[in-house]
């Protein structure tokens, strides 16, 4: 009777060894990084990538230098899933895209009570929309004025002056045009270059890009940041519904979320490659004339159908939560 159970249990196990692995699916990832496939997207996406295959799924990156064409690959099939800019994203999910609506999230701090949130199993719903998937959110760092003329540190002395503004993204043309100064349309590719060789007076752009489009360029010799963050600025990967299982779905989700601090930690060594001549201090008392102004700014563009009421009840819950003593928590 042992032999035979010994045998029966030898037999079982050559069996659990020998079985085939749980199925694998295979996909295409293509990856907006203006660096390319060296860039900090692509590596941080390859190590993504390893982790994928944990969780039966094996990818194929492709890097893409050009946003819309990644945009534009992912409507036509040709990516299962995209990495692209929260503010490009918002044509896909408007909800998810509301993340970078201006002065909404404050600091790094309000990011990461947000993305804890949508990595909650019980946000998946608001993540799907017109056939796509929201599969991670990562924050790329806050959005600063860079101007050529440090004297430009107040909206009134905006007036006049030349704003690139993203031609795919109308909020910004509106906001632009609203405190007369003038909208130049440009896309990712030439906003940089425009402001280095003189085109526009100003641009918005976070601290990462600093280095990477040589934006010390345009600010010599007598140019600035302004030390006020106008929105915090996101990276979304953004699937084709149905083309992944919710499960990898909500593990990609989570993965994202559960390596924040390596993002952060790089988002921290290039705000520190910023030489500090560059920052203009703003007064207090300007600060928050801003605020009041970017809430009504949200207001409009929500009423306009740009903005998401459901992320922005979210971000004003979440700004309260960090801070009870703001105006808009007050009734002030």
């Amino acid at each position: 009777m042992i032999k035979r159970f010994s045998a029966l249990l030898s037999s079982s196990l050559l069996l659990l060894c020998t079985a085939a692995p749980a199925a694998t699916i295979e996909r295409n990832i293509c990856v907006f990084d203006i660096a390319g496939n060296v860039g900090p997207m692509m590596t941080a996406m390859k190590d993504w990538q390893v982790a994928a295959v944990g969780w039966g799924l094996k990818t194929h990156l492709r890097a893409y230098t050009n946003e819309a064409v990644a945009a534009e690959d992912l409507k036509a099939g040709v990516c299962d899933a995209a990495l692209i800019t929260g503010i490009r994203g918002r044509h896909f999910n408007k909800y998810t895209g509301t993340i970078d609506s201006i002065g909404a999230i404050p600091t790094m701090d309000h990011m990461k009570i947000l993305l804890k949130v949508l990595a909650d199993p019980r946000s998946a719903d608001k993540l799907t929309a017109n056939s796509y998937e929201i599969m991670g959110v990562a924050p790329i760092g806050a959005a600063y004025l860079f101007v050529n003329d440090r004297s430009i540190n107040t909206l009134a002395k905006a007036a006049g002056k030349k704003v690139a503004v993203l031609d795919y993204d109308p909020t910004q043309a509106i906001m632009v045009s609203q405190v007369g100064a003038t909208p130049v349309p440009s896309d990712i590719t030439n906003f940089a270059g425009k402001f280095n060789n003189g085109t526009v007076d100003v641009i918005a752009a976070p601290l990462v890009a600093y280095n990477v489009l040589e934006l010390y360029k345009g600010l010599q010799p007598d140019g600035g940041i302004i030390d006020y963050p106008l929105l915090q600025l996101s990276i979304q990967l953004i699937g084709k519904q149905g083309r992944f299982p919710e499960d990898i779905a909500q593990k990609s989700r989570e993965y994202f979320f559960t390596n924040l601090d390596r993002i952060l930690e790089q988002l921290d060594k290039e705000s520190e490659a910023v030489n500090p001549k560059w920052w203009v201090d703003i007064p207090e008392k300007d600060k928050r004339e801003y605020e009041v102004m970017m809430h009504e700014a949200r207001q409009q563009l929500k009423q306009q159908g740009y903005y998401d009421a459901d992320m922005l009840s979210l971000l004003h819950k979440i700004r309260c939560k960090v801070d009870g003593s703001r105006a808009e928590c007050t009734g002030g």
